[in-house]
């Protein structure tokens, strides 16, 4: 019994621990299981991920190479389409340099076919003259043959007819020849004539102001020039017709005025006031005209002055007044009365060099600009008119009057001495410095050179050079060629002389220049 109690509980101990193992293997495999599946999860977990991983990098890597492969589509295109351009540059350049070739060879074309049909003429012209003088040949034999027949004194007729017309037109041939040689032997003539001139007689020139100064003994005066309520200065500019500035210059006053006569008046009458001491204005009424006096006898003291320095004699007092008003008038700021003396000297030597009468000569130069002097309520008309008028009314002779109312070719000089006065008043205004010209006047020359010079195709850059007496104009060598630059330089010369006013004349230089410049490495 108790051997049996021990088998079963043997027994069922047996099936106890064999369910016991049982379910600890069973546990024990269900753990590894889920080991197992955990592990297979972390596997496909990260697979997953090394896949998104690998797909992003593959998706970066793509659009990597798709930037990549654009930026170089985008640069191939952009140098395709650079050097497509530059080349439609170069053939539009080309097209451009074969229409001017073209053009070129067209005018040489037209002007071959010019001159084919030229020559063509002349031959037809050296045919018909060689048929002609096949007929003269003819008609001499046939004459030859009828003179045989004559006497000889009708042979010697027939022959000297035939000289005579040979030398009528050797004569006429040798008579175009001379008045040729004259021509150009008197062309150089007048240049060494008027070269010499120039070179004989140097004259000062001063620029004369509009403005005069006097010098004051202390600042004191100017208090008595003005006056009470300023009645003295009012007085003295009402007595002579200029302005009186007296402002913060020490120890001087300022005279102004266009008028040379009126502002040498007021500095006369003015320098007296101040060394009298006595400034009213019944003084000054008394000294304005002592000084007109004292002016009018300078005026007359100048004009015998110039007659004297010239060599001239017997000329009409009034004349003379007239020559010495010129020294209180300018023309351009240079003084009437320098200048007319100096047309004068030049009119002399002149005339010595041609052989004619220096006298005549000194007397229409110092006598040309008279005209000028004189009110336009006396004298109608300019002033080489009313000057001619003038020197016939106080007896010159008829070659000065027409030398003087002819200087500036409002009729028509009878005379070499017209010519004379004309040469010699250009060349004495023209000078350098004989003739002032503003600030202003003088840059817009200057700019106008520049602008009209610039309004040319294909110019580059141009400078107006030598106080605008010359204009250098830089042309683009690819556009205008050496032909180019010649018509150019022309066509720019006849536009500055319809549209600009100078003096002397202005030197148009067109420069062209090609550069060829390689570096060896």
């Amino acid at each position: 019994m108790e051997h049996s109690v021990t088998m079963v509980l043997s027994y069922l101990s047996l099936a106890i621990g064999i369910a016991l193992g049982f379910m600890l293997r069973r546990f024990m495999m269900d753990r590894k299981m889920r080991e197992v599946q955990k592990g297979v999860d972390e596997i496909r977990d990260l697979a997953i991920r090394e896949a998104d991983t690998i797909k992003k990098e593959a998706e970066l890597g793509a659009k990597d190479l798709l930037i990549k492969l654009r930026y170089d589509f985008e640069k191939e295109t952009k140098d395709r389409r650079d050097e497509i351009s530059s080349l439609e540059k170069r053939m539009a350049q080309r097209e451009e340099n074969l229409d001017k070739r073209v053009d070129l060879l067209e005018k040489k074309e037209k002007d071959i076919a010019v001159r084919f049909d030229s020559l063509k003429e002349k031959e037809t012209d050296i045919h018909n003259k060689t048929e002609d003088l096949n007929k003269m040949i003819i008609e001499e034999k046939n004459r030859l043959h009828a003179i045989s027949a004559l006497s000889p004194e009708e042979a010697r007729k027939i022959l000297l007819g035939r000289l005579d017309q040979e030398l009528v037109t050797e004569k006429a041939s040798r008579i175009r020849q001379a008045e040729q040689e004259i021509k150009e032997s008197a062309d150089k003539v007048a240049k060494e004539t008027v070269t010499l001139a120039i070179q004989r007689c140097a004259s000062d020139h001063t620029a004369e102001t509009t403005i005069s100064v006097v010098a004051l003994p202390s600042d004191d005066m100017k208090g008595r020039i003005i006056g009470r309520e300023g009645r003295n200065i009012r007085a003295l500019e009402t007595a002579t017709g200029v302005d009186i500035i007296i402002d913060d210059t020490p120890e001087a006053v300022t005279i102004s005025g266009f008028d040379m006569v009126r502002r040498e008046t007021a500095r006369i009458a003015l320098e007296h006031l101040i060394s009298d001491g006595r400034i009213h204005p019944g003084r000054i009424e008394e000294v304005v005209e002592k000084a007109k006096e004292d002016i009018e006898k300078k005026i007359k003291e100048e004009g015998d002055r110039a007659a004297f320095e010239l060599g001239i004699h017997n000329m009409h007092p009034e004349l003379l007044k007239l020559v010495g008003r010129l020294r209180y008038r300018t023309s351009f700021g240079q003084n009437g009365l320098q200048h007319t003396i100096e047309v004068a000297r030049l009119m002399g030597v002149m005339a010595d060099q041609l052989g004619i009468d220096s006298k005549i000569a000194k007397r229409a130069g110092l006598l040309h600009d008279i005209g000028k002097v004189v009110n336009a309520e006396q004298e109608e008309g300019t002033h080489a008119i009313i000057g001619g008028v003038l020197a016939r009314k106080y007896g010159e002779i008829e070659e000065v009057a027409n030398a003087v109312e002819s200087h500036h070719g409002e009729i028509q000089s009878n005379t070499v001495y017209g010519a004379l006065v004309c040469a010699a008043d250009a060349i004495s205004a023209s000078r350098p410095g004989a003739r002032a010209e503003t600030l202003e006047t003088y840059i817009k020359r200057l700019e106008n050179l520049e602008k009209i010079s610039n309004s040319f195709k294909g110019v580059e850059r141009a400078f107006a050079l030598q106080a605008g007496r010359e204009i250098r104009i830089m042309v683009q060598p690819d556009k205008i060629n050496d032909d180019e630059a010649v018509v150019m330089a022309r066509d720019i010369r006849k536009k500055i002389e319809e549209e600009m006013e100078y003096p002397g004349h202005i030197k148009v230089m067109v420069v062209r220049e090609t550069r060829a410049v390689e570096f060896a490495k």
